[in-house]
């Protein structure tokens, strides 16, 4: 069944309290398919703030932990996960597969595991000076199907990638494998001061091939926050 254009909006609850948090949720329950709870929020509310999710509106849940660690800590974390209830969980595709496999031997098929390739913060300047190898960083996509291939191969549901390699994900791994994609900006709320690298906007991510939009800013931002969601659900069904 196809998804709405609201269906595919995620929207990042980057807030430092959970009265803010209920504001954004409330405001938005009826605008956006999804919930993003990140590092933040969650170390301050904990399961709390899933719980009034779950609660309040019919929207799904994305816990975005971006565990990192011995397979053993991260597959007996992402268990618990499972138990929140949310409909995805990220993981860092760093080291070793043996970390991927234990994320989703954990899940048990409960919650979607998404592995994290390459941030959208991160630059072929910021590759390089990590000591990467110049295959990855005068060719970052390569790096992000590289590391998408280990998430695949574990199991894993997803990925998390930019726009611009959202394409060769589908076209490598098929449509079942899904790709979410943040750094995406409408053209009307671009603007110089972006601290995301790679951004994209909500048609030309759709059409590249993915299946959800992390969207924080143009939404958060807007005089309008739930006229604002609504406009980039046109979009996103216009090109659908």
């Amino acid at each position: 069944m196809m998804k709405t254009g609201k269906e595919r909006i995620i929207f990042p609850l980057d807030v430092a309290s959970i009265e803010a948090a209920r504001k954004y949720i409330e405001l938005l329950a009826e605008g956006v398919g999804l919930f993003k709870v990140g590092l933040e929020l969650f170390v301050r509310c904990g399961p709390e703030i899933i719980d009034f999710i779950h609660r309040q509106t019919a929207a799904r849940v994305f816990l975005d932990l971006k565990l990192h660690d011995i397979p053993a800590t991260v597959g007996r974390a992402m268990s618990r996960i499972a138990d929140l209830g949310v409909a995805f969980a990220t993981v860092h595709v760093g080291e070793t597969p043996r970390m991927l496999e234990a994320a989703v031997e954990g899940g048990a098929g409960r919650v979607g595991i998404l592995g994290v390739t390459v941030l959208t913060s991160v630059s072929a300047k910021d590759l390089e000076s990590s000591g990467y190898r110049s295959i990855y960083y005068d060719d970052v996509p390569q790096l992000v199907l590289h590391r998408a291939l280990q998430a695949h191969a574990a199991g894993c549901t997803g990925v998390i990638c930019s726009g611009h390699e959202a394409g060769q994900i589908k076209d490598r791994f098929g449509k079942d494998f899904l790709a979410v994609t943040p750094g995406i900006r409408p053209a009307w709320s671009i603007n110089e001061k972006e601290d995301q690298r790679r951004i994209t906007t909500p048609a030309q991510a759709i059409n590249a091939g993915a299946d959800y939009l992390v969207i924080g800013r143009p939404i958060r931002d807007a005089a309008d926050p739930l006229q604002a969601a609504a406009r980039i659900a046109d979009e996103i069904e216009d090109v659908s």
